[in-house]
């Protein structure tokens, strides 16, 4: 049977898969598992649980609040917030033992997620999820009178703390610059405005009006390109997009363009770099990370870790070597010296004062991330655990000895469909087309069913 968890907690489409007897049960389990019982003084621990604007987060944030109460945890919930936020509050709160955030975070309204913080304010890792898992069908003795938790409703617990932490964090005296703002209609559509406007800064906000309906729609970091209007049409200095949890964040220079995850992860370790704050001068990104950022980094004296795709495993990595930065493509950045999880609005923060304290244009900053041509190919119908077949391996390596150190190739299983993902960088589109291509048909032809 398929692992329930996936790389950021548990998605599937609303009341189909993610169902209100789900989302209950997983409550109970994380309660065994993590809250453990009654604390060494006989307090009950405590849960926040959070959720961005998905109207299905409205009885899903109750069902598992229920679970949570039955196994004898208090819960507190917290109503619409970011992400960050939870973890925030996980991590600096003394009497919050877990953090639940419910989100499917940039998929589609119809979807949603729950994902759990541990004390501390981390993503739980592989063993504990696998254990809460394997809690959820177990018998087991309930506590009743007294020993039950007690549900309550705070929405002014997480706002003012969470502003606070990021504006006092970052430092940032943003006056003087315009930046708009693509809210996705999601969690951050107050937070994320009030937090640059804290700092000081001239904010135009866009997608901000959220109906349970909309988020992600059409907008925020999946769907730039309102943004990109925006920008030019009123003058900005540079944009920023969120997406419906808020734990990614992409941007758009004063022209239009589009800056992506690399590019805004390379233009914050450079800087971070001269300034004597970038841990080890080591910057931690995925395998999907363009080759460019890594040929940059290096042209920097900046060493490049690599992890597995997920926010999750960048974060162990930089755990485990002492790094303070590090993210995803897609926009995820982990700022360790501020936050625990990848933050939209810190990363926000952060790319502002970047720009306000260099005096140079955001297109400027990035502008030694160069990024090679990239080609990915989705090809279907395949054996996806045939990965080492040897026709594909003897492919794979006549490719990178094709393009040398200005290229690479990566192929990635689909964890869900038979599915795998032949990408290619090249110094030339061209190139870069026509060795996917070939190492697709290969795949095809050596894999299929």
């Amino acid at each position: 049977m398929a692992r329930l968890f996936g790389t950021d907690g548990v998605r599937g489409l609303a009341n189909r898969d993610i169902t209100a007897d789900l989302a209950l049960r997983l409550g109970e389990a994380a309660a065994r598992g993590i809250g453990g019982g009654p604390r060494e003084d006989g307090s009950k621990p405590r849960a926040v649980i959070g959720r961005d604007t998905r109207i299905s987060g409205e009885f899903l944030d109750h069902a598992i609040a229920a679970g949570l109460a039955a196994a004898g945890v208090d819960a507190v919930r917290i109503g619409v917030v970011t992400t960050p936020t939870v973890a925030h509050l996980t991590a600096t709160e003394p009497e919050i033992d877990l953090g639940v955030m419910i989100s499917a975070s940039h998929n589609p309204m119809p979807d949603n997620g729950i994902k759990f913080f541990g004390r501390g304010g981390y993503k739980l890792d592989d063993a504990v999820e696998d254990h809460i898992e394997a809690l959820l069908d177990q018998p087991w003795d309930r506590p009743t009178g007294a020993a039950v938790g007690e549900v309550w409703y705070d929405d002014d617990m997480a706002e003012k703390s969470y502003v606070e932490h990021l504006v006092e964090s970052t430092d940032a005296d943003l006056r003087g610059l315009r930046i708009a703002v693509d809210c996705a209609n999601g969690a951050a559509s107050h937070l994320g405005p009030e937090a640059l406007r804290e700092a000081g800064a001239d904010v135009v906000v866009i997608n901000a009006s959220p109906d349970g309906r909309n988020i992600n729609d059409a907008c925020g970091s999946t769907h730039p390109e309102q943004l990109q209007a925006a920008v030019v049409a009123s003058k900005a200095d540079f944009g920023v997009a969120y997406d419906g949890d808020a734990d990614r964040c992409l941007a758009v220079d004063a022209n239009g363009n589009l800056v992506d995850g690399d590019k805004i992860m390379g233009a914050l370790a450079i800087d971070m770099k001269a300034r004597g704050q970038l841990a080890q001068d080591t910057l931690v990104v995925t395998v999907m990370s363009n080759l460019g950022l890594k040929l940059a980094m290096e042209a920097h004296g900046i060493a490049v870790v690599q992890t597995a795709v997920g926010d999750r495993y960048v974060l162990e990595a930089m755990r485990e070597g002492g790094y303070s930065l590090g993210g995803e493509q897609s926009g995820h950045i982990i700022a360790l010296d501020y936050s625990t999880t990848g933050d939209g609005i810190l990363s926000s923060m952060l790319i502002s004062r970047m720009v306000k304290n260099s005096g140079k244009t955001l297109a400027e900053l990035v502008a030694p991330i160069n990024r090679l041509p990239q080609t990915l190919i989705n090809v279907s119908g395949v054996d996806r655990g045939g990965l080492e077949n040897e026709a594909v391996q003897q492919a794979v390596t006549h490719a990178e000895g094709l393009l040398g150190e200005r290229g690479r190739v990566l192929l990635r299983a689909s964890g869900t469909e038979p599915l795998i993902r032949v990408m290619v960088e090249a110094s030339t589109q061209q190139e870069a087309d026509g060795v996917a291509a070939a190492l697709a048909d290969v795949v095809e032809k050596n894999l299929a069913f």
